[in-house]
């Protein structure tokens, strides 16, 4: 299937030619020919001359090894380093924090309740009330 090319905008393509004419600017000043430098990108002169003229349909890896071999490749590093608009984007879909509401603590204490061992039930405990521990009878004497 072949593929499809979508023309970039123009101040893209504008952007694209300029960092052709500076990619041939760097070689000449280092004196490479075209031969060795198409040579080191590992692309044929007819691709090299693309590139330099600014052609959007050289793959970007290719512009990546010519900046290599220039040895501007860490100029890439700071491409879209700063997002600036990406960051104020993602700041407003932060999730907004919720203010916690104390509970009310001056209210009458509550009974303490725990469980019943054997059958899994509540038990309320009131610490006023005391129960015997005789095991025997409650009956009063």
């Amino acid at each position: 299937m072949p593929r499809t090319f979508q023309r970039p905008f123009p101040h893209v393509q504008h952007q694209i030619r300029a960092l052709g004419q500076r990619l041939r600017d760097a070689r000449l000043r280092r004196r490479i020919s075209t031969v060795l430098f198409a040579d080191r990108i590992g692309v044929s002169r007819a691709t090299l001359n693309r590139l330099e003229k600014g052609d959007a349909t050289v793959a970007l890896g290719t512009y990546m090894r010519a900046l290599r071999v220039l040895g501007l490749d860490k100029d890439l590093d700071v491409v879209a380093r700063d997002d600036e608009l990406g960051r104020k984007l993602q700041d407003l879909n932060l999730p907004s924090r919720k203010p916690r509401t104390r509970k009310n603590t001056a209210s009458a204490p509550e009974a303490d309740v725990t469980t019943n061992a054997a059958s899994n039930e509540p038990v309320a405990h009131n610490p006023t009330s005391q129960s015997s521990q005789s095991g025997g009878d409650d009956a009063e004497v």
